[in-house]
């Protein structure tokens, strides 16, 4: 911790001192705010911003925060191209996996990007993740046009919102104009390969009800042959105010899509030709619900009490002939017919109900803040596998055989305990102690055709006492210098116990990783020309999961599930924002024109670790983490007149590795090998039309760059994807 301050207070000397204030002390707690924020409508160019000190009942101080206005971004909203919507947050990796738009898999400080699984997801403040301990990717996916802004807080923020390593990002809805009884709003884009979507909302307030609701429907044929999308998601949302100091609000949303898999490539089919496919009767289709009821009592101006109940129900199902992408699906000559497909149904109900309490109190001449809460969740994971489906080609669930090769249970329960606060030592500085007292477990129970259960690890518990402490320098009014540090964990998760077949075996003494977050930097804004935020970190993470090899007393070899290494990733993160132009009319700026870079440095390795090769135990320490590049960068010029707003942004992103051994050249089916590094540019604009309407129009990945962006070794196939080549889109909304 001591070299983390030294950094913070080396950066500091860089930057200009502010005017000393003469009521310091009043200054800087006026921005400790108990109420939801709702950050005013930004027009044209994005804008990325960073929480209060007090957000909601969530203490922020000391910690990197951004918020992205999503009306305020130029890019494809509709198809969700992340690199566009996060353009501004340093260190984002997009893993292009699955479709138009269906998923948002993103990842940051060398973390692993599938179904952003690292994150604790939010909606609302309302938790995603379709299972926390036993499969954590978040399949719920709504639409990004229902979206006011998008909350990330770093892996720092672990001790409130959960012991993910990655930290929270939160999608806000859009609020309706309370103003009115009734609005509504229709946003309808149509583009390349097929794609047209349409998503229309309602919105208004009646007497003490607030209300509003949208339904969305996309599809798209793909970029690929045989990746045709089909997705629909829908919202609704009920507040009553009883009184100004009490509400109830209860919402519920779904998505759900059925997705035509293209199949995996090798690096030859790649090169041949990126838009083939290898497969045309594989379909995967997550079908999510997420209902919750919050209870918003502000006791008196310094005490806000939250009570949060809410679940996470529905299907993951999938229907695929796997194979590696060398292994082709074809009609047998001696049946004249596709060989049968493998049917996978996961049902999830994950219940949550957490209550937060957020104190503000006068002591030694400051005001502080205490934030604590309680929070129990109950999940029940059932994982059906391995299913004999048909040999159709359509997407069709229906089994040949009712047994299933897996029909597996995974149940938790498990209690948290949280408290930080948020401690002024001076009106500048104000540190921010915490700890997270994690306690339960998960059972499973089942059967595996080719597989003894009880030779399963059948209980895994899940106890933790976690501690973290941020600091917080303000310099001046608009920047300030941080420093974090916050323990973590990640529970063994459903396809870590599981074994692949007979020749695998699985640890019955399974841990779950453990490790750290840790983060210092500086960011502000000087004079309204230039906004940045540069800082360091490092994620320590312990008993990552792995296989080796073995042999049993027979001297068969068989392949080993257990903890094999610890990995650390240490980093730069960069955002530089500068305004070389703006001319005002009215105290309007009419015309700006501004750059931006958004880049980050990893250095992400294995400490400790094994991993099989030709039957081998091989050490990996010193080697890359798969699936880590060393540079991500996002670059971009942007440039506003009137009401029209133009963004070319190029983004880089360097090459990384599929395997921890660190493989160089691609093997013959693709699954292993370096990922090349690549250069996208992109041309996006905003018009608005008067009060009530705006156009948008795109091109992305204007040089039709052929890349990948990784190599799966799991969903949706083992191989090489292909990402979208040059686009088109345009959009047209009302909004009245």
């Amino acid at each position: 911790m001591k070299q983390l301050y030294l950094i913070i207070l080396i950066l500091c000397t860089l930057l200009p001192s502010a005017q000393a204030q003469t009521d310091k002390t009043k200054d800087y707690h006026k921005v400790l705010d108990l109420n939801e924020v709702t950050v005013g409508e930004r027009k044209n160019t994005i804008h990325t911003e960073r929480l209060p000190d007090v957000h909601n009942t969530y203490i922020t101080a000391g910690k990197k925060s951004e918020v992205v206005q999503i009306d305020g971004v130029n890019g494809n909203i509709a198809e969700k191209t992340g690199r566009q919507i996060f353009a501004k947050i340093p260190g984002v990796f997009v893993y292009d996996m699955d479709g138009s738009g269906n998923q948002v898999n993103i990842s940051t400080r060398g973390l692993d990007p599938h179904r952003s699984w690292e994150y604790n997801i939010r909606q609302n403040g309302i938790i995603t993740n379709s299972d926390m301990y036993g499969y954590p990717a978040s399949h719920y996916s709504p639409a990004m046009e229902s979206i006011q802004r998008v909350e990330l807080v770093r892996g720092t923020s672990s001790l409130q919102y959960g012991a993910q390593f990655g930290g929270m990002i939160n999608y806000v809805t859009k609020s309706p104009d309370t103003t009115k009884a009734f609005t509504f709003e229709t946003v309808n884009w149509a583009g390349s390969f097929g794609l047209f979507s349409s998503y229309n909302a309602i919105g208004g307030k009646v007497g003490k009800l607030t209300y509003s609701a949208y339904y969305q429907k996309r599809h798209s044929n793909g970029y690929r042959k045989n990746a045709k999308s089909d997705a629909e998601s829908q919202y609704v949302s009920l507040m009553y105010e009883f009184s100004k100091s009490f509400r109830i609000k209860a919402e519920l949303g779904r998505s759900e899509y059925v997705y035509q898999i293209p199949g995996p490539l090798t690096d030859a089919m790649f090169k041949e030709d990126p838009r083939q496919s290898t497969r045309s009767r594989n379909y995967f289709n997550p079908d999510i619900y997420v209902p919750s009821i919050v209870l918003d009592w502000k006791i008196n101006p310094n005490t806000q009490l939250k009570l949060t109940t809410s679940g996470v129900y529905g299907a993951r199902n999938s229907v695929m002939f796997d194979a590696f992408a060398n292994v082709p699906d074809t009609i047998s000559r001696v049946t004249n017919a596709y060989r049968t497909r493998q049917v996978d149904i996961d049902h999830f109900k994950s219940f949550t109900s957490e209550l937060r309490l957020v104190h503000q109190y006068d002591f030694l001449g400051f005001r502080h803040v205490v934030s604590g809460g309680v929070q129990y969740m109950h999940n029940k994971l059932r994982r059906r596998q391995l299913g004999k489906g048909t040999t159709g080609s359509d997407f069709d669930l229906s089994l040949t055989d009712p047994q299933f090769g897996r029909d597996m249970y995974l149940t938790t329960n498990n209690i948290a305990v949280f408290v930080e606060n948020l401690i002024f030592i001076t009106p500048r500085l104000s540190i921010s102690p915490g700890v997270r007292v994690e306690k339960g477990g998960t059972d499973m129970t089942g059967k595996i055709t080719y597989y003894d259960p009880q030779n399963l690890p059948n209980t895994i518990r899940h106890s933790f006492p976690l501690f973290g402490l941020s600091s917080q320098y303000k310099i001046g009014e608009h920047s300030r210098a941080y420093a974090g540090f916050s323990q973590a964990y990640r529970p063994v998760v459903f396809k870590d116990i599981i074994p692949g077949s007979v020749l695998e075996k699985v640890d019955k003494n399974l841990k779950d990783a453990t490790g750290y977050n840790l983060e210092a930097g500086v960011g502000g804004n000087i004079r309204d020309v230039l906004k940045y935020d540069i800082g360091l970190f490092q994620v320590m993470i312990n008993h990552r999961m792995g296989t080796v090899s073995m042999k049993d007393e027979n001297g068969t070899a068989y392949l080993y599930r257990t903890t094999t290494g610890d990995s650390r990733t240490r980093g730069v993160e960069a955002y530089l924002e500068y305004t070389a132009f703006r001319q005002y009319n009215g105290g309007e700026a009419q015309t700006e024109l501004s750059f931006f870079t958004s880049t980050s440095y990893f250095d992400a390795r294995y400490v400790r670790g094994t991993a099989v090769s030709g039957g081998e135990n091989k050490s990996v320490s010193g080697n890359r983490v798969e699936g880590v590049p060393t540079w991500i960068s996002r670059n971009g010029i942007q440039f506003q007149y009137k009401k029209l707003s133009v963004t070319a942004q190029y983004s880089y992103v360097s090459s990384n590795f599929a395997n921890p051994l660190n493989t160089v050249e691609p093997s013959v089916n693709g699954t292993i090998g370096k990922v090349p590094g690549y250069g996208l540019l992109d041309l996006n604009a905003t018009l608005y039309l008067g009060q009530h309407y705006k156009l948008r129009f795109g091109m992305n990945n204007i040089t039709n760059k052929q890349y990948f962006t990784k190599r799966p070794t799991m969903y949706p196939g083992a191989g090489v994807w292909s990402s979208d080549g040059r686009s088109l889109g345009v959009s047209f909304a009302v909004k009245i």
